[in-house]
């Protein structure tokens, strides 16, 4: 079965582009409550996952650097230390299960790479759930 049917799609997500500032991404998931964001180049690509840890890091590992001047640092000079998957529109469910157990929402993309939205691992938690649920007749 494809994976379609779970997607949250791109104008639903809250994303953002590998030329914003560190404060722009610090203030927009908070202000979301997020803890990690799918990160897109100006071609519309995805181009992976920025977490709170990869911000902690950067603050950490970079002298001088507090939450004022985050602003003069851009999104790309930050290292993401995990690498998140992502999966074509064409995958089927079988294959986000094994990426929901790592990652918060499995980011969605077409064939050109293009991101397309996310699967959110709470989307993919119900589909299992009411698969056994009606499989199995007894939860």
């Amino acid at each position: 079965m494809n994976i379609a049917f779970l997607l949250t799609p791109k104008n639903e997500v809250i994303y953002e582009y590998i030329d914003a500032t560190m404060r722009q991404v610090i203030e927009r998931m908070e202000h979301h409550g997020y803890t990690a964001i799918p990160l897109i180049d100006k071609h519309g690509r995805y181009v992976g996952t920025l977490t709170e840890g990869d911000l902690l890091w950067k603050l950490k590992n970079t002298a001088n650097l507090n939450f004022k001047n985050t602003e003069n640092v851009k999104v790309s000079e930050i290292a993401i230390r995990t690498k998140h998957k992502s999966v074509s529109i064409n995958a089927d469910v079988e294959s986000i299960i094994r990426l929901a157990t790592t990652q918060n929402f499995v980011p969605v993309v077409d064939d050109e790479g293009i991101f397309i939205g996310i699967i959110k691992r709470s989307d993919i938690i119900n589909y299992c759930y009411n698969a056994i649920k009606k499989d199995k007749k007894i939860l």
